[in-house]
């Protein structure tokens, strides 16, 4: 990175100090991952260069014969991966993707169900801050108080109440398997259309972890990145019948020239996905989650919905006379990184919340598969079990670094950064 450090040493500095972040503390946020050296390289490309509004074949400026190359192997291999009719790889993001489907098949003002974000849904499934939720009049269905898990007679009676014109399903922090062909039965009694949003578990669907609502569905929705490792952005895969309507939504609807580097990283992370080894990665991912869930029982620890057949655990932290702010902070200053999250009928401010969130697909990216992830889940237990004792912390950052050391992250990468930087 000699032009970076030559051209903008501060940045290059903060982009070291990210890489050794990375590298030092153990990262177990659901939503993130570590992309391969060629998504990255694909990343830093010249096709960050081209513009290319419209799409393969069909676009408003010349010079994009190679754009089109990458773009139309995105497609195939996104059709491929998920046994798509139809996939669209331009949206910029997840909320960029969502609000796409909207537009394709509702009107300002039209009613639709969504997940409740306190439950495990998404901003962009409806809530009240998100433009999703001011646009349309959206209404958030619930889990179960008692199973913690959505309750499918519940909705549909909520749903021949309401009438919706379509039903979005998918979740940020859910931890159980979704039930597409239950969502889709309800759909078709009412008339509505069922669009599922897999960002989280897109990874999971490809392996055949999870069932696959693209065959059924009438458009999914999925980040490139979470599970699936890829860079981020976002894709939409629909029936055919639907292919012109959401085309249109993403272009000239809501965006303008597609990020023609992100596309081509996008091609790359989805022939990665092709490959047995990404299958065995996300095996490995659930594997790690299952023993988290295990070691935390053990440790007496209460889990949202009873465990987890994901990739990630919602813990209740409330039980233990914490808030999830508190413990985020705790757990941070020893090196381990985590997330606080709602849990159902919580009783604090998302900002506060009663839970923490926490996901296996980037510490398996790093290598650690069952051993690794009972030892930070006793690392974690000791960290909260004794938030005011400082020496606990220092222990367990000592036992963090032994651990992070063992599995090192983009070592090239950083010691190029420090070498160059003469740090």
């Amino acid at each position: 990175m000699k032009h970076l450090i030559q051209t903008d040493r501060e940045i290059a500095e903060a982009i070291y100090r990210e890489a050794e972040r990375q590298h030092s503390k153990i990262e177990l946020i659901a939503s993130e991952n570590f992309v391969s050296r060629a998504v990255m390289e694909a990343m830093g490309s010249v096709m960050t260069n081209k513009y290319a509004e419209g799409y393969p074949g069909k676009r408003y400026y010349g010079g994009c014969e190679w754009v089109d190359v990458a773009e139309k192997l995105a497609i195939e291999r996104a059709k491929k991966l998920f046994n798509a009719e139809h996939a669209n790889v331009q949206p910029l993001s997840g909320v960029p993707a969502n609000l796409a489907v909207y537009a394709a098949f509702l009107e300002t003002g039209d009613t639709f169900f969504g997940l409740s974000l306190s439950h495990g849904g998404h901003l962009s499934h409806g809530h009240k801050v998100s433009i999703t939720g001011k646009w349309f009049r959206a209404v958030q269905y619930t889990v179960d108080r008692e199973t913690e898990q959505i309750n499918f007679d519940t909705l549909w009676k909520m749903a021949k109440e309401e009438k919706p014109k379509l039903i979005m399903t998918g979740a940020s922090a859910y931890p159980r398997t979704l039930h597409w062909e239950k969502f889709r039965e309800i759909c078709d009694d009412i008339g509505a259309y069922f669009v599922a949003d897999i960002a989280h578990i897109a990874g999971l669907v490809v392996a055949g972890l999870h069932p696959n609502p693209v065959p059924i569905a009438d458009a999914v929705t999925t980040t490139t990145h979470k599970t699936l490792r890829g860079p981020r952005g976002a894709i939409i895969l629909c029936k055919e019948e639907h292919a012109q309507a959401i085309d249109k939504a993403v272009f000239p609807g809501l965006q303008g020239g597609p990020h023609m580097h992100i596309i081509a990283a996008k091609a790359v992370a989805f022939k990665e996905a092709m490959t047995e080894e990404f299958r065995e990665y996300q095996r490995q991912i659930v594997k790690n989650a299952k023993a988290f869930e295990e070691e935390f029982k053990r440790l007496g620890w209460r889990l949202v919905a009873g465990g987890t057949d994901t990739h990630l655990l919602l813990i209740d932290v409330k039980s233990k006379g914490l808030t999830g702010k508190q413990a985020e902070k705790l757990l941070d200053k020893a090196g381990i990184t985590v997330n606080k999250n709602t849990i159902p009928f919580d009783t604090e401010k998302p900002f506060v919340a009663s839970g923490i969130r926490i996901g296996t697909p980037a510490v398996t990216t790093r290598g650690m598969r069952e051993e690794e992830m009972k030892k930070i889940a006793r690392l974690i237990d000791k960290v909260l079990t004794h938030p005011d004792d400082e020496h606990v912390i220092e222990e367990v950052k000592g036992e963090v670094k032994e651990l992070t050391d063992a599995f090192p992250l983009y070592p090239g990468i950083r010691e190029e950064l420090r070498k160059g930087l003469g740090l």
